[in-house]
């Protein structure tokens, strides 16, 4: 039951019976906005419904309101006043909560998800890091608002297709190869200058001792660009799939895992220069081809093909992104790094060059992460002395802390990550707070599994008079309105403050109101509240990709 909805709908009916009464000119009506307003003598619902509505109606807003509240019908409302210049303040019929609460416990397990008649085809990209080492903590931000985000849209009823970019073409490929040639020769007491783009961490030494330890010193006997060209092909497969099983560790999951290696060898890259060569888009300059990005709001055009014919990396990301849109997604959504937002305005150039409309490329920015433990910043890792990896992180705080935190701050914001905080098992941690109030609720329905005591699904629910009782109710009703407008606005972190929110709501209700040896009728109707709870918990969790344990 959407009681804003069905709100919305009575005004809407109201006012469109005062036109056709003749009580107030025709015009476009706005859209019914309702807020609870911050004091209850205000009522359980406002809105300046009339004061958006005025001008288009051509009359005063209190004429407005007041045409609408002489004709509002609607069961739920028991009367709606006007206030100041023409706010609608409307008060609800005690019984309607009752109502609300019978009606989450009708949809189940199902409550909080929506469906779409016609769900918007996204494919949503994330993470995507360079398979050349251990994601550190800003991939794992990613990795958590990525996964949290599909999973948010995917309950809101968009069709959404989550996606990995391998960048498995380039120079930090060829850099991977030639790091881990330096530390085999090295093993093997062969003397080689260590690359000056190589990577030093401790996982590739790794890597080259594992190689040394399976083949010996088979590969000494190739020919350098063999023997790199070995390298490159077992390192790859190696960095992929410890890249693949620490996000595995941390709940993450996608549907395509997208080479860019295949965007060369398919003859992409080529095809999409002609094409935008064909349109216009592109032009040669000083033996370069660059793109006329300018036309779409760029700074300037930019090198898609550098005079040595080698490609840029916007060559390999036109071409993806021309893929993308040839497979028939609707909408195309990158969670990028702060370091990329110059990036945004060639791609949507690129987009617009394409032939596809620059705003179905939506980017989305996330902000850095800066770890501390007991006040002071971590910077290096204890075990390698390098940045602390995603893998690290989750050893420390585990996948569900590590999750929440990354989470529940806007992705603008700059995420200042307490270590200290996030190992607590206090009301502090908000974590341990949320999944508490779940245990909590499990251990009440173990108690009453054990003193044999049956739930019945149908039992009144008028005895739920406390406030701490409607208020919860209430809040439970809040939950599907903010799984649609959380995945509108790209905006994960309003689920973990929701699911903050209830669960206080939730603990205030247990500290208030027994529920186990009170008179019947109350008994039922509370247990029927916390299995409520329980399910929303439950949703809003697995949107977040955070366990909900039944014991803690």
């Amino acid at each position: 039951m959407d009681i804003k909805k069905i709100l919305a709908q009575g005004i809407e009916d109201a006012a469109r019976k005062a036109i056709a009464e003749g009580i107030i000119k025709e015009g476009v009506l706005p859209s019914v906005v309702l807020e609870v307003p911050p004091q209850k003598e205000f009522g359980d619902f406002a809105t300046n419904f009339a004061m958006q509505a005025a001008k288009s109606l051509r009359c005063n807003p209190r004429a407005a309101a007041e045409a609408v509240v002489d004709r509002i019908d609607c069961p739920y409302i028991e009367r709606a006043e006007i206030a100041g210049p023409g706010f609608i303040n409307l008060y609800l019929r005690p019984d309607w909560v009752y109502k609300l609460l019978r009606a989450i416990l009708d949809e189940g397990d199902d409550y909080g998800s929506i469906r779409q008649e016609h769900p918007e085809k996204i494919q949503l990209e994330y993470v995507s890091a360079n398979p050349t080492g251990p994601l550190h903590v800003g991939h794992g931000r990613g990795a958590a608002v990525g996964s949290s985000l599909a999973n948010l849209m995917k309950a809101a009823g968009y069709d959404v297709t989550r996606e990995y970019y391998i960048n498995d073409a380039g120079n930090q490929i060829e850099n991977l190869a030639l790091s881990v040639n330096a530390r085999y020769l090295s093993l093997l007491g062969v003397e080689c200058e260590f690359p000056e783009n190589g990577y030093h961490g401790t996982d590739i030494t790794e890597t080259a001792q594992r190689i040394a330890h399976i083949y010996g010193d088979k590969f000494l006997k190739l020919k350098e660009a063999e023997r790199l060209q070995a390298f490159k092909t077992l390192a790859l497969k190696e960095k992929l799939a410890a890249l693949k099983e620490d996000l595995q560790a941390f709940n993450v999951d996608f549907d395509v895992w997208f080479s860019e290696r295949t965007l060369h060898e398919e003859g992409c890259i080529k095809a999409a220069c002609d094409f935008l060569c064909e349109k216009g888009y592109m032009y040669e300059h000083e033996g370069a081809l660059w793109l006329k990005s300018t036309e779409y709001g760029d700074d300037k055009d930019r090198v898609v093909i550098r005079e040595n014919g080698v490609p840029t990396y916007l060559a390999a990301d036109i071409a993806y992104h021309r893929n993308k849109f040839e497979r028939g997604f609707d909408h195309v959504i990158n969670l990028w790094g702060a370091d990329h937002h110059g990036y945004i305005a060639r791609m949507k150039a690129a987009v617009g060059a394409l032939g596809y409309r620059p705003e179905q490329l939506e980017v989305l920015i996330l902000q850095m992460v800066s770890l501390f433990r007991n006040g002071e910043p971590v910077k290096m890792s204890k075990r390698t002395g390098q940045s602390v990896t995603l893998n690290e992180l989750i050893e420390e705080v585990g996948t569900d802390a590590a999750r929440f935190f990354f989470i529940m701050r806007s992705i603008d914001s700059q995420l200042d990550f307490d270590l200290t905080l996030a190992t607590e098992k206090s009301s502090e941690n908000p974590v341990y707070y949320v999944q508490y109030a779940h245990a909590r609720i499990c251990s009440i329905l173990r108690q009453i599994e054990e003193e044999k005591i049956s739930v019945d699904e149908s039992a009144p629910l008028t005895s739920l008079r406390e406030e701490v009782e409607i208020t919860l109710i209430k809040k439970l009703g809040e939950y599907p309105e903010l799984v649609a407008g959380a995945a509108r606005e790209r905006a994960p972190h309003r689920i973990a403050h929701y699911l903050y929110d209830l669960a206080g709501l939730f603990h205030s209700f247990y500290n208030q109101c027994r529920i186990l040896g009170v008179e019947p009728e109350a008994q039922q109707a509370r247990l029927l509240l916390v299995i409520a709870v329980r399910r929303v918990l439950r949703h809003a969790l697995a949107i977040l990709g955070i366990s909900a344990p039944e014991r803690m």
